[in-house]
């Protein structure tokens, strides 16, 4: 019985065979599978071999609940994907992509020859890019009701302090939306995530979103975000930009 499986990393399209660095992969080290063409690159499989006793089905459904071994895994996975950064286009797959072998791998991707075109052709010499943007709540809460002499008095200072929150929920949702579209400009393409009510560091988070960049409007994305967080830091919007990733969220739909 076969001891190795082949685990797939990504698929990467450049004119000329990219280099492998000496990142380690999940479990041993990383080497390159040719699959013919796409829109006039070369493209390959970037893989390793990996033991089935440890990355078998049964023997990772077993340690899924293993949160700190499915964390290491994935990290491996994406430092990986992210040493061919800088290769004409690369397509992330997911985490624990496993085959029995070779053929197996290669047979699969070819089945699938025009999904992995496509994925090439839309990320093709572009970068992914993010961006948070939080409210500093000690800074654009709605004031506390000032104390009254009568409940007359105090009710209507608690209805003012309710349509303070509303007014400025209803200004933060504009104000994401306008920053949202404009970045969406310099992009190919944007996604954005539900974003969650829930406060983080420095705030509820209002945008949590993804932008596909070309290379050459790098620079530019960069300074739209660093004049808009700076219109935008006296209302207490608070921008993070990250990056830049492989592609990942927008090759998998």
């Amino acid at each position: 019985m076969k001891s190795t499986g082949t685990y797939v990393y990504c698929v990467v399209a450049a004119e000329r065979r990219p280099a492998v660095t000496r990142t380690r992969g999940v479990a041993g080290t990383v080497r390159l599978i040719e699959q013919g063409r796409a829109a006039a690159l070369k493209k390959w499989l970037v893989v390793s071999d990996v033991p089935l006793d440890r990355f078998g089905e049964a023997a990772i459904n077993a340690k899924l609940s293993d949160l700190e071994w499915v964390s290491r895994a994935a990290v491996a996975h994406e430092k990986v994907v992210e040493s061919f950064s800088n290769a004409a286009a690369v397509v992330p797959m997911k985490l624990f992509t496993i085959f029995t072998d070779d053929d197996r791998a290669t047979a699969n991707f070819r089945a699938q020859g025009e999904v992995v075109d496509a994925a090439i052709k839309r990320v093709r010499d572009r970068i992914e890019l993010g961006v948070r943007v939080t409210l500093d709540g000690a800074r654009s809460q709605a004031p506390p009701p000032r104390r009254a002499s009568t409940g007359a008095a105090y009710l209507a200072g608690k209805k003012s302090q309710r349509d303070r929150a509303v007014e400025l929920a209803r200004n933060a949702r504009e104000v994401v939306a306008e920053l949202y579209d404009q970045l969406s400009t310099v992009a190919s393409d944007a996604i954005r995530r539900p974003a969650s009510e829930l406060p983080i560091k420095g705030g509820p988070l209002l945008l949590d979103a993804a932008f596909l960049v070309p290379r050459t409007a790098t620079a530019r994305f960069r300074k739209v975000v660093e004049r808009l967080a700076k219109e935008l830091e006296p209302g207490g919007y608070r921008i993070a930009l990250t990056g830049p990733w492989p592609p990942y969220s927008f090759v998998r739909d």
